[in-house]
């Protein structure tokens, strides 16, 4: 390249950073759309809630929540990837939308790297396993006895084709070998309505979100998801307890913004939210749905997903897993 070629491509880049540079600075100026992929009333809908009010009191503006269901999370990482990299459109992320997806679907729309500025992650959720209480199974053993006897009994709900529960299922089918037939619906509350209501026969979901339904008599808690057992259940065994080795599924929530976001809005946003998380306020009701809470720089979110994209990509193909 010649001289006057190189100076003017470099002018041209000055040029274009100096306004993101002079944006960056005087972040946020207006309201902050935060976007959740999932329906009003599951854990990431609470998350994302819950981040949006810490932010609006940290940065001084409203944060709107704007729930986008559809594709187990993809219709709204694909809008998010696809915003205005200005600091006024993040995603609630999830193990779905920025793992599972990328070896689920064959033109997911986004990369769940390339695509986005990661902020933070913001903690852990175990899953747990939730029977029809009106089965004749009392444990994990009970049920596969059951599915190995009678297939009409073979079916498994989940909030949606790609979620985390949706692939703790066809983990369960693989390693105690008996064929699943996987029933999607559009959202955590009726997948769990409907097996307590007797139309499916299990289902794997986060722990918090069907122990309302075990107190009233409709589901039956059978196992938990972890490599531990966990404090809200401590009675109840893990998968691997229970006789299923080599079981093991947390689902995980985290902060995105648009690729080319500016890096001082991304570590504004990754201060308020860590910090955030750390709050006794927070923490109480982050536990309250069973999250762990954790918090991270982008750097350690973007190193723990390199390693989470590759081992859901191996279950998907092995378990031929399809986005129903």
């Amino acid at each position: 390249m010649r001289p006057l070629e190189l100076l003017a491509a470099v002018a041209a880049t000055v040029l274009t950073c100096a306004p993101l540079a002079a944006m960056a600075q005087s972040w946020p100026t207006k309201p902050i759309t935060y976007v959740v992929p999932f329906t009003p009333g599951g854990t990431t809908d609470v998350v994302g809630r819950t981040i949006s009010h810490s932010l609006a009191n940290a940065l001084g503006q409203p944060v709107v929540v704007d729930n986008k269901p559809g594709a187990a999370g993809a219709l709204a990482a694909r809008l998010v990837a696809n915003a205005n990299p200005d600091g006024y459109t993040l995603l609630g992320g999830t193990i779905s939308t920025h793992a599972i997806n990328a070896g689920l679907y064959k033109n997911l729309g986004y990369d769940p790297i390339k695509d986005f500025e990661p902020v933070s992650l913001v903690g852990f959720i175990p899953n747990a396993l939730y029977v029809n209480a009106q089965l004749p199974v009392r444990s994990v053993q009970e049920l596969i006895a059951l599915l190995k006897k009678d297939p009409a009994m073979r079916t498994f709900a989940s909030p949606g084709a790609g979620s985390s529960t949706h692939l703790a299922g066809e983990m369960f089918a693989d390693l105690i070998g008996v064929p699943l037939t996987h029933v999607p619906y559009k959202g955590q509350p009726q997948a769990l309505q409907d097996v307590a209501a007797g139309q499916v026969a299990f289902l794997f979901d986060q722990l918090t979100a069907g122990m309302g339904l075990v107190k009233a008599g409709k589901l039956r808690l059978l196992a938990v998801t972890t490599s531990k057992r966990v404090a809200a259940a401590p009675d109840t065994p893990t998968m691997d307890e229970a006789g299923v080795k080599g079981f093991e599924m947390v689902a995980w929530q985290a902060v995105y913004a648009p690729k080319g976001t500016p890096k001082a809005i991304i570590d504004r946003l990754n201060k308020e939210i860590v910090a955030s998380v750390k709050t006794p306020e927070v923490r109480e009701k982050m536990a309250a749905t069973g999250i762990e809470v954790v918090g991270s720089s982008p750097q350690e979110l973007t190193t723990f997903m390199q390693k989470e994209i590759p081992r859901w990509a191996e279950l998907i193909r092995k378990s031929g897993a399809q986005p129903n």
